[in-house]
């Protein structure tokens, strides 16, 4: 019969199964689609090599496009990936305001945020730990046994880290309260940096812990999803909280005093009672030129009255923003814990009228 190319073709036909010297009517029936199948094999092929290699060669632009940055960074600044002058620190410890404060400068045009990146914590944490040891102080094999060294290594690792998160040289303040234990390392190696010293009643501080940490607070519930075996005790989060502003505002405050930059001191309080005119203190002492009308709707964005009543209240992240609040929050039992283990920064700061 033949196949049905070959139906009425005196040539005998073979089909396309069987191999033949001469090709037969048959193949050369089925040679034209067959051709245009590898045809089209073969630019889908081409096309996916095309394809990998511009995604590839877009990679390779990038990753030269930065360090074609980086080389003009360093040609400019003298050796530095990123100019330190452009950063604004805030140091203190939670619950102070720092997220209000660093909303409000983040707002301003031209600026970036960096939120807690813990690198005070990773210098300031270790360095507590291991150098303050007996064993460690005077041994020149201890890694930051060499101030120079030390100082050098702080500052290459911090702007590097700066310079490949901020495509270009923004100013970036960094909100750093739970990393402040390293303020002292990080200012050292930083000094034309800006800093900002937020405090607070350490009453409120702990009274403000004290409802998160407890049960329906929002870090209770952040540590019940993270498998925390029990809650704490209200004697265990005042002890710890007392102790943890001793540490981070004391590492802080010694960073303030030391640091020969622009620097200047806020007090929680006077932000809440004076936001506008706290904040323009704040850009003059630091030397930053920002718009006052822009300042004024930083400001305004990020007032207490404008947030929404569902996003604050007890047990919330935002939960009271009143000065001396911790008179109805604390016992007088807990009162005196916090005001017996933060004594020397009470009495410095918070004096009795």
């Amino acid at each position: 019969m033949g196949c049905e190319p070959c139906r009425g073709v005196s040539v005998p036909c073979s089909g396309p199964q069987r191999t033949h010297e001469q090709p037969t009517v048959c193949l050369l029936a089925y040679a034209p689609p067959a051709r245009y199948a590898s045809s089209m094999l073969d630019r889908v092929k081409r096309g996916l090599r095309s394809h990998e290699e511009e995604r590839l060669q877009e990679e390779l632009d990038e990753a030269r496009a930065i360090v074609k940055r980086l080389k003009k960074r360093l040609k400019k600044d003298g050796g530095d990936p990123f100019p330190a002058e452009n950063l604004v620190w805030i140091f203190g410890t939670a619950r102070v305001g720092s997220t209000w404060l660093h909303l409000m400068i983040g707002e301003l045009p031209g600026w970036e945020r960096w939120n807690e990146p813990h690198i005070g914590k990773l210098f300031g944490g270790f360095y507590q730990e291991t150098g303050a040891a007996p064993q460690n102080s005077n041994r020149r094999e201890f890694i930051f046994s060499v101030p120079k060294v030390r100082r050098r290594a702080i500052r290459a690792f911090v702007l590097a880290a700066l310079a490949a998160k901020f495509r270009d040289t923004p100013t970036v303040v960094i909100k750093e309260p739970n990393g402040s234990i390293g303020a002292p390392l990080l200012m050292e190696a930083l000094p034309e940096s800006r800093m900002i010293l937020l405090i607070r009643d350490p009453r409120d501080v702990v009274a403000s812990g004290l409802g998160a940490a407890s049960e329906g607070g929002w870090w209770y519930e952040v540590r019940k999803r993270g498998g925390a075996e029990s809650p704490q005790s209200r004697e265990e989060i005042v002890e710890s909280r007392s102790k943890r502003y001793n540490h981070q505002i004391g590492a802080a405050k010694q960073a303030y005093e030391a640091h020969p930059g622009p620097k200047i001191l806020i007090r929680y309080e006077e932000l809440r009672a004076n936001t506008l005119g706290t904040m323009k203190r704040l850009c003059s002492a630091l030397d930053l030129s920002v718009d006052e009308q822009e300042l004024a709707q930083a400001v305004e964005q990020h007032a207490w009255e404008n947030i929404p009543e569902g996003d604050k209240g007890p047990g919330k992240r935002l939960r009271k923003a009143t000065p001396g609040g911790w008179r109805g929050d604390l016992t007088p039992e807990e009162a005196r814990r916090v005001e017996r283990i933060t004594a020397p920064l009470l009495k410095q700061f918070y004096p009795p009228a």
